[in-house]
């Protein structure tokens, strides 16, 4: 049912879309551009189009709230949201306990012999 709920929900946006390009503008910067008589159909027509545009807004959010209640869910829990937050505790790891830091193992005398063997000729 969700996805005919979607389908309709597309095709009144294309709908509105349609509609809302179609119109007649009534002013603004498109009036300058435009010559003062209808080319094509009745005065009326405008009216319909409006009305049309109005009931294809309506229609829209109200497919739109509609779509709320065809949600899978399990047990009044929205499928998706469960699964990511499961996914999410899933995936944590607990971290290790902080280890408390170790006093250096190597003597003055090692140190000071370690940068001499790295170097065997003194720079000049």
């Amino acid at each position: 049912m969700l996805t005919v709920v979607l389908i309709l929900i597309v095709v009144a946006c294309l709908l509105l879309t349609l509609l809302v390009l179609i119109q007649n503008p009534k002013g603004g910067i498109a009036a300058n551009f435009v010559a003062p008589s209808q080319i094509v159909g009745a005065k009326r027509s405008t009216d319909l189009v409006e009305k049309a545009t109005w009931i294809m807004a309506v229609a829209l959010v109200t497919l739109s709230l509609l779509s709320n209640f065809f949600r899978p869910t399990t047990n009044g829990v929205d499928v998706a949201t469960e699964s990511r937050i499961k996914n999410s505790i899933e995936e944590q790891t607990v971290p290790a306990a902080p280890m408390a830091p170790q006093p250096a193992q190597t003597a003055p005398a090692q140190a000071e012999q370690a940068p001499a063997q790295a170097g065997d000729a003194p720079a000049q």
